[in-house]
């Protein structure tokens, strides 16, 4: 039998390159679901913190910058630049499909196009804002 660290390491390796992301209230259970599993993302997903799940949105813009994490929502209000300043940005996207299997497809254009794209920094969306809506063809 093994110790926990010896049980804790694949999983801590796996996850050592992986994106850092926030996951705020409004992404879909399924879709952080796909974010860990499919993905194979760090998510902090804030439904499942108990000081965070109530927490208002400057709070969550701020946190996601504190932990290092690219903040993830549905929720347009993050592109308000005097609400939420870009010099203060964690990094955002903003998510705008009509589904969950649209949302997962466009996570996988994220992954793809921002968090794994070539020598992508810890936070390589810092102070900047993206919107996310699905191609014609999707």
């Amino acid at each position: 039998m093994g110790t926990l660290a010896s049980g804790l390491r694949p999983i801590a390796e796996e996850l050592a390159g992986a994106p850092r992301v926030y996951a705020d209230a409004n992404i879909p259970a399924g879709v952080v679901d796909a974010m860990r599993r499919l993905l194979r993302w760090d998510v902090l997903f804030v439904l499942e913190d108990g000081e965070l799940r109530r927490a208002p949105d400057a709070e969550h813009y701020r946190r996601a910058l504190e932990f290092g994490r690219t903040l993830v929502t549905l929720d347009r209000d993050f592109l308000d630049d005097r609400k939420f300043p870009l010099e203060q940005s964690p990094g955002v996207v903003v998510l705008i499909a009509p589904n969950e299997p649209a949302l997962v497809r466009l996570l996988q254009r994220v992954d793809r196009e921002i968090l794994r794209a070539e020598a992508a920094a810890p936070l390589p969306l810092r102070e900047r804002k993206v919107t996310m809506v699905p191609e014609v063809d999707e």
